[in-house]
């Protein structure tokens, strides 16, 4: 049996309708629906919520609950906030320096284009303060042929040592990054 995708993601929302706004005007993301209960279906306790879903594109669908009854929202201070992260992909170089330039103009702080060699990306932080991401894949054939014939054994030592193997080390470096082209 294999999964057939992901249904929907879900994040907590301080404000439901600043939220669906936001996505729709930063990110161009359409509200498909909203569900409000005044008992949680799968608990039965009594929690009144709004959930929201927009549309991530390609069948992906982002939702949001806001939770009036909960204490504030807060992040996993255990956990960097550069982990936690939504990552957005988009089909070009061109779109994501114009996603750049549009959330700049709208007074949001960017970071980046950030060169990761398989990906460029743009990080930001939604109303709700997630930090978000809009990526676009520059993987090669070449590249991700060399990055499938170690991922298990990076697994192994990564398992033993707790320290970063070096099969990929490439990535950071121009010259092997280069000769990973076609």
């Amino acid at each position: 049996m294999k999964l057939q995708g992901v249904h929907h993601a879900a994040y907590r929302c301080r404000d439901a309708r600043e939220t669906v706004h936001w996505y729709r005007d930063n990110l161009g993301m359409d509200f498909v629906l909203a569900i409000a209960e005044n008992h949680v279906p799968s608990t039965k306790a009594p929690d009144p919520y709004m959930h929201v879903f927009l549309d991530a594109g390609g069948g992906n669908v982002l939702a949001f609950f806001e939770l009036p009854n909960s204490p504030e929202m807060d992040f996993d201070p255990n956990t960097p906030r550069w982990v936690q992260h939504i990552a957005f992909k988009v089909d070009s170089p061109a779109t994501l320096e114009a996603m750049r330039d549009r959330l700049v103009a709208g007074g949001i702080e960017v970071i980046g284009p950030v060169d990761h060699t398989l990906f460029k990306s743009i990080y930001f932080f939604d109303c709700n303060g997630h930090r978000l991401e809009l990526a676009v894949d520059t993987t090669t054939d070449a590249m991700q042929r060399r990055l499938d014939e170690v991922k298990w054994q990076m697994l192994d030592e990564w398992a033993r040592t707790r320290r970063a193997p070096q099969h990929a080390a490439w990535l950071h470096e121009p010259e092997f990054a280069e000769a990973a082209k076609p």
